[in-house]
């Protein structure tokens, strides 16, 4: 089964920082970009940050750009999200997945993990 898992989520105060990680398994993930997604209670899930199958591209939402960084290893087949500067806006459930999203077999979004900022 290809699955993807969140972790590394939790609460925090605003200025804060978290680091998340998305392991996948069932299968190698890394000739595929990766994302990370966000959904905030009552909105849409929007795009956070992406990176390229090596590693070597990255791009980030605006409202993250320049407080977030995404990476991978993909000897681990693993995904990371580092957090900085956390604000209130940034308490979500984030997700990762292929980007785009629902490549590479999967069949859903993982179970996400909440990150809570507060103020």
């Amino acid at each position: 089964q290809v699955q993807l898992v969140e972790s590394g989520g939790g609460l925090v105060q605003a200025g804060g920082s978290l680091r998340l990680s998305c392991a996948a398994s069932g299968r190698t993930f890394s000739s595929y970009a990766m994302g990370w997604f966000r959904q905030a209670p009552g909105k849409e899930r929007e795009f956070v940050a992406a990176i390229s199958w090596s590693g070597g591209s990255t791009n980030y939402a605006d409202s993250v750009k320049g407080r977030f960084t995404i990476s991978r290893d993909n000897a681990k087949n693993t995904v990371y999200l580092q957090m900085t500067s956390l604000k209130p806006d940034d308490t979500a459930v984030y997700y990762c997945n292929t980007n785009p999203p629902l490549l590479a077999g999967l069949s859903s979004w993982g179970q996400g993990t909440q990150v809570t900022v507060s103020s």
